[in-house]
């Protein structure tokens, strides 16, 4: 059931984007009805660098989402401003430990994991620092991978791990979770010594939220 927004949620996003599927998993899991404008990373030397985006988003990164005359940014930013906008379905746990818990997982994907395999340090590493594809590839798996190791202890020895990263209903750290190990497949990670993260993802997998925020169920996918 989707919930009525009065003047409707806009999203520009990039359908290999993390933090923008990060954002569409929030959207899909609270039920909210939004437009998709697609800002494409790429093509024309990157869409969000081009003037018009440049003024909504001066960091020039996807995702951006308007609602009730707001212009906000940051993945983790828009999903707390979701949850505090619309709580019914709520993707934090009610306890301040629990709510602590799960924000810091979130934030070991969101903040140490990512930024430093997003495409522009890539293209960074690649045009200014002229590393060759395989030392790429190597910086990108060596991160993710000491990330992961340290997720997946932090899931596997808490009693508070459900089915999902926290209980039995998904929330923000599986939001953020989700994407990364989307990245990881992409670049060819062994997610062998990661049963916990292997698991919640196939349980997150079954679900129409996070089938409907997949990128490649997205309107702009190549």
């Amino acid at each position: 059931m989707e919930i009525p927004v009065d003047d409707g949620i806009v999203l520009y996003t990039y359908w290999r984007s993390s933090a923008a599927y990060r954002v569409r998993i929030g959207l899909a899991l609270k039920g909210l009805a939004f437009e998709a404008r697609p800002v494409h990373l790429v093509r024309e030397g990157g869409e969000q660098h081009h003037d018009a985006y440049r003024g909504l988003n001066p960091q020039q990164l996807v995702p951006t989402l308007l609602h009730d005359s707001h212009v906000l940014t940051q993945s983790l930013a828009i999903l707390e401003y979701l949850e505090e906008r619309f709580p019914q379905v709520p993707l934090l746990p009610a306890d301040a430990a629990g709510r602590a818990r799960v924000r810091a997982l979130a934030q070991l994907v969101a903040c140490d994991i990512h930024p430093i395999n997003n495409l522009r340090v890539m293209q960074y590493l690649e045009r200014d620092l002229q590393l060759p594809a395989d030392a790429r590839t190597q910086w990108t798996l060596h991160w993710m991978a000491e990330g992961f190791a340290a997720m997946e202890t932090m899931l596997a020895d808490s009693a508070d791990t459900g089915t999902f990263c926290h209980g039995d209903r998904p929330g923000l750290a599986d939001i953020c979770l989700l994407p990364q190990l989307y990245n990881a497949h992409r670049f060819g990670l062994d997610l062998a010594e990661y049963p916990t993260l292997r698991r919640i993802e196939a349980a997150c997998q079954q679900l129409d939220a996070f089938i409907a925020a997949r990128p490649e169920n997205q309107i702009d996918a190549a």
